[in-house]
């Protein structure tokens, strides 16, 4: 196969923000070594920045090699729906009306247990919330479940080793519990129209697969972390600020309802999300400052991603189309940990005549490498962006979400397998 110039330093580049990755933690930390040059250091030690920085580099690239006019259709030619859908979930769930919604109910069910209701609060945040993505999407569920989980596991105090592993968790969970529905899952969303699945072939092929899998996950990190969860912890969740009256939560649920129903509308999303913001202003006395910065940068991010990925067909599709069955399986399993595992089936949607085994090896190993890389799957950076600080430096090392990520991911692994 002929590969043009513009392929080569599409791929080139792509591997250079890979590896950028993987070093932005010992950028971070390079800013205390050398403070002079601290703002710099910070600002490409960040995980969210760096699929944007290098698709920047990509554009100006593209534009010596092929022209301005080129590299400006190329750039109007990618789809941002995705990015700009996360950013809007992201703010809307993270809102104080619908986190009073959930950590009400998550206390509610807690007690209801036999176990310790700090235990039984850190569970629900790794497997009820995880699955809860089926419903209201992934990002929505990942926002929620950080910001649940946040206080408890991601703080001072806790084994570094189990923070990781819990991250791991978390984001494993939340890949394969999207999995129950058509619509929640981006990797499963790319496929389900031409392929003809529905949320009920989800459930029964793919959803007891997934939701056994989230409950092992889930209970095996809760029982590694269980001597370091204190009352403490539970004492942030549990006693918020003054209540938030119950029509303005209504509010806020609706418009996440919206938000979520029109997912691939960005007109209407976005417009609703500017209706959002005025609500917000309007009633500011039962609102938390909204994470904008954060939902920005992960927007960031995932459109550097979309930038990047658009010049990654001419490689990945004929691995993919090449693979058998089950070397599909972990050949996607892999590649999903370079690339957004959404990427990967959608290129594989495009391979005509694929077997039904096929498409279903292929989807569950994207769904279960979901979770060991930043970049594997479209709600990671959220979850970077929301628990970087309860980690050393505040930055979360490639190797050791990588390192977390691999017992979940075996699990979910052999679920899907059998």
């Amino acid at each position: 196969m002929e590969i043009n110039t513009m392929q080569a330093i599409g791929a080139g580049l792509f591997a250079c923000a890979l590896l950028h990755t993987f070093a932005a933690k010992s950028l971070e930390s390079l800013a205390y070594r050398y403070p002079r040059h601290a703002g710099l250091f910070h600002l490409l030690g960040e995980v969210e920045v760096v699929f944007g920085f290098w698709a920047f580099v990509l554009i100006v690239a593209m534009a010596l090699v092929s022209g301005g006019a080129e590299a400006i259709t190329y750039a109007e030619s990618r789809q941002y729906t995705e990015p700009l859908f996360v950013f809007v979930v992201m703010v809307v769930a993270a809102s104080r009306p619908i986190l009073e919604i959930v950590r009400h109910l998550l206390v509610l069910v807690a007690r209801l247990t036999p176990v310790r209701t700090n235990l039984a609060l850190a569970w629900l945040g790794l497997a009820a919330v995880p699955l809860l993505g089926s419903l209201i999407t992934e990002p929505a569920a990942m926002t929620l479940a950080a910001l649940m989980l946040a206080p408890q596991i991601f703080r001072q105090g806790i084994p570094e080793w189990l923070k990781y592993g819990a991250l791991g968790v978390l984001f494993v969970n939340v890949s394969i519990g999207g999995t129950l529905t058509s619509y929640a899952a981006p990797p499963v969303l790319m496929v389900a129209s031409a392929w003809n699945w529905d949320t009920a072939f989800m459930a029964s092929t793919f959803g007891w697969k997934s939701g056994l899998a989230v409950l092992i996950n889930a209970t095996g990190i809760t029982f590694l972390l269980r001597s370091h969860l204190h009352e403490e912890a539970l004492s942030i969740i549990d006693n918020p600020a003054p209540q938030v009256p119950l029509l303005v939560s209504a509010i806020h649920l609706i418009f996440l309802a919206a938000v979520v129903t029109l997912a691939h509308h960005p007109v209407l999303f976005l417009g609703l999300f500017l209706l959002f913001l005025g609500y917000t202003q309007a009633y500011e006395k039962y609102q938390n400052p909204l994470i904008l910065k954060e939902g920005l940068l992960v927007g960031f991010f995932l459109a550097g991603l979309v930038v990047l990925g658009g010049m990654q067909q001419w490689w990945l599709q004929p691995i993919v189309s090449s693979l058998g069955p089950t070397a599909l399986f972990f050949g996607a399993l892999g590649l999903t940990a370079i690339t957004d595992n959404a990427a990967l089936t959608y290129l594989g949607s495009l391979i005509a005549g694929i077997s039904d085994q096929a498409k279903y090896m292929l989807v569950a190993g994207a769904v279960a490498g979901g979770g060991l890389t930043v970049i594997a799957n479209a709600p990671n950076p959220a979850g970077v962006a929301l628990l970087r600080r309860g980690f050393n430096d505040e930055s979360i090392g490639a190797v050791g979400l990588l390192l977390g990520a691999l017992p979940p991911t075996a699990v979910a692994a052999l679920f899907f397998l059998l």
